[in-house]
């Protein structure tokens, strides 16, 4: 087992060359489609560029937050494994050693528990405490279900609470949590698929409208008066736009 470990902040997330050249092109494609449909004018995607700056920064947040769902349902596996190490008479610390095998064959060692596991046995191996690694990882994974359980696993060391017991009933909890997390967005995915709809219409219909009316949206364009209702407009789309992910979007 490598014992190269890296402690990402989950709260961050960092583009590769590869993704950051492919979300450039979305953003890029993004900008000149508004700068296009809302003013005709390449121009207009200068004094867009702020939006590819948001278009990235959201694009960052949604990859962040995918990585934190992934550690916290790997981590309920993580959980269950030492449970079940434990139930067979391992001490906490080397149910780590053990759970981290299951991890790699579930998981693959790049995947972000195996990296945590390394490093949380690398600690272990230069006498780290257990409990600030553990509440390291909490911090980091900005994950409540990871921070309480490191708050509980510190207070049940103390105490010498029956650990095997507490990382059952742990593993029960986030589980429980998940299942209802999944069925919330099964119910809202139709929701979902909607919003991704209607942030098209106005598009479609100025496409439409501009293709099989030549002519008819040209007082909007290229005089001072077009641009502010063409701005104002696209206010209004921006807001609505943030209001409908909002919405869609449900934190268990």
């Amino acid at each position: 087992m490598s014992k190269n470990c890296s402690l990402p902040d989950y709260a961050e997330y960092h583009f590769t060359i590869a993704q950051k050249f492919l979300y450039l092109l979305e953003g890029g494609f993004l900008v000149a489609m508004v700068g296009y449909f809302f003013y005709q004018s390449w121009a207009a995607c200068v004094c867009l560029f702020p939006l590819l700056v948001f278009f990235l920064r959201e694009k960052k947040k949604e990859l962040a937050k995918r990585r934190r769902q992934e550690l916290s349902i790997q981590f309920k596996d993580l959980v269950l494994s030492l449970s079940a190490n434990q139930r067979a008479g391992y001490s906490i610390e080397n149910a780590f050693k053990e759970a981290y095998r299951d991890m790699e064959m579930l998981y693959g060692t790049q995947s972000p528990v195996c990296q945590e596991v390394r490093h949380i046995i690398l600690g272990l191996e230069n006498n780290v405490v257990l409990e600030k690694l553990l509440y390291s990882l909490g911090v980091r994974s900005n994950e409540p279900d990871i921070m309480q359980f490191a708050d509980v696993f510190l207070i049940a060391k103390r105490s010498g609470g029956n650990m095997t017991e507490i990382l059952e009933k742990t593993a029960a909890v986030i589980e429980q949590k998940m299942e209802t997390e999944q069925e919330i967005q099964l119910m809202i995915s139709a929701k979902k698929m909607e919003q991704k709809i209607m942030n098209m219409v106005p598009f479609l219909i100025i496409f439409y409208i501009g293709t099989t009316s030549k002519g008819f949206f040209d007082v909007l364009y290229h005089n001072l008066i077009g641009v502010v209702i063409m701005t104002v407009c696209l206010g209004f789309y921006g807001v609505a736009y943030l209001l409908s992910k909002r919405i869609v979007e449900i934190e268990v």
